[in-house]
């Protein structure tokens, strides 16, 4: 818990408890999340206090968000990010059998140029289909 502490200050977060447990199942799942599967893992939490902390993530760059393609968020952390850029820069990928999201991170984000006057915040590639796991079944 320590490591995630310094982590999160770092980031310019208070470490409280919540939000280290938040970070820890995050940190443990290694694939992005939804609001629901975070609730289904931080039982003692209820989902105001999750969703806060998830506010105060994205607000510092400690996690970014991903739209599936359904409208649902999906949450993951900042792992492979300079201080400078904060971008999912991977290809997201939701299995539309089981409903889970996954990094494929070996696969990088096409370059999209965009005329100058357009500044890009953020930009998401998601592919959809069945996953591995799905398709053996």
């Amino acid at each position: 818990m320590q490591e995630i502490a310094q982590k999160l200050e770092h980031k310019g977060v208070k470490p409280t408890a919540n939000r280290m447990l938040v970070y820890q199942v995050l940190m443990d799942r290694h694939q992005p999340l939804c609001l629901r599967e975070l609730e289904d893992e931080l039982i003692t939490m209820d989902r105001s206090s999750i969703f806060r902390t998830l506010t105060v993530f994205l607000e510092h760059d400690v996690i970014h968000a991903i739209e599936d393609g359904r409208g649902v968020e999906h949450y993951e952390l900042c792992r492979h990010h300079d201080d400078e850029d904060h971008t999912a820069n991977h290809v997201h990928f939701y299995c539309e059998s089981c409903g889970r999201t996954y990094c494929i991170e070996q696969v990088a984000m096409p370059t999209v140029s965009l005329p100058e006057e357009y500044h890009v915040h953020s930009m998401s590639f998601v592919v959809k289909g069945i996953c591995p796991q799905c398709k053996k079944v």
